[in-house]
């Protein structure tokens, strides 16, 4: 007989002392390159951030699929991608979910935009974005965003799911202001 609930509300609560936790590899720091990485999507097919080269990226981390700050978070990503597609800018969320797990929450939810199942955990790592509770191990939630050239131009390590897609629209209209121009 398995015992669900004791387990979601271990990663829930390892996710609301997150920011407390150091997790054993560092953040990418803002002007270094973007790990690389290719992961299945929630439709099966790999996706690579080198795919994406010539487009700002939001790769965002979560904790897990079905949980209430992860679902808030994903539906304000959603309801924010018109905005998203108008500044030229993808979307990923990334967590240690499934890919099948990851299609249920998109249909469950109305997700049209891409998740990625990192379940060998190397790209939460390559990121300084995994959490190991030794049993139990999830995506911390943190946001990088990817200039064009593949860069990190920002990072969000203090994420509040509530209003993090506004934070990222604000830090995006700042990074994506023309330098030097005389318009």
């Amino acid at each position: 007989m398995t015992n669900r609930v004791p387990i979601i509300a271990m990663v829930v609560l390892a996710a609301a002392v997150t920011p407390l936790m150091v997790s054993a590899a560092s953040v990418p720091s803002v002007g270094s390159l973007a790990p690389e990485f290719t992961l299945t999507s929630q439709e099966g097919t790999p996706i690579s951030l080198q795919d994406y080269r010539g487009k700002w990226v939001v790769l965002y981390f979560y904790p897990k699929d079905f949980t209430s700050g992860c679902t808030i978070e994903a539906h304000n990503f959603q309801r924010d991608q018109p905005q998203y597609q108008q500044r030229n800018v993808v979307v990923l969320g990334v967590s240690v979910d499934s890919t099948d797990s990851h299609k249920q929450f998109c249909t469950k939810e109305g997700l049209n935009f891409k998740l990625l199942a990192d379940t060998d955990h190397k790209v939460s790592s390559a990121y300084g974005s995994l959490t190991n509770l030794g049993l139990v191990k999830f995506a911390s939630r943190h946001t990088f965003i990817i200039n064009p050239e593949g860069k990190v131009a920002k990072v969000f390590t203090e994420v509040n799911p509530n209003k993090h897609s506004e934070e990222v629209l604000a830090a995006l209209t700042e990074l994506q202001k023309p330098s030097g121009s005389s318009r």
